[in-house]
């Protein structure tokens, strides 16, 4: 968890061998998200932002409403879990963002640590 972040995030990513081909340049990685409300307050995740980084340095970034067609409405001590993918052109990459939030006191960003994506042996 960030400091002074409303959201408690845990990350796990998953490299998708059977649906990457390598010698064409596709690494398929799944990502899954725990977000649970460590606020005092209703939050409503409306939007979210990626900033993605290939192993050569190149950066792509997404943004867009909700996450998975979802626009979650959580609860103080709530939990909501998402699983998304990302397709790299290099076998190892990271990922970092935020999301927007609305709760009682207008919108809030709640920043996501940067995370690795890595086909298995590739980080020593």
């Amino acid at each position: 968890m960030q400091p002074d972040s409303p959201l408690a995030i845990e990350v796990a990513t998953q490299y998708v061998e059977a649906q990457s081909e390598p010698t064409k340049g596709r690494y398929l990685f799944h990502y899954s998200l725990e977000l649970t409300n460590v606020s005092d307050q209703t939050l409503t995740l409306k939007r979210r932002k990626w900033l993605i980084t290939d192993g050569n340095g190149e950066q792509m970034e997404v943004e867009g409403a909700g996450v998975v067609g979802e626009t979650p409405t959580l609860e103080p001590g709530q939990t909501f879990r998402y699983t998304s993918s990302v397709v790299l052109t290099t076998p190892l990459g990271s990922m970092t963002g935020f999301y927007t939030l609305h709760g009682d006191n207008g919108a809030i960003k709640a920043p996501v640590p940067r995370f690795q994506l890595s086909v298995p042996g590739t980080l020593h």
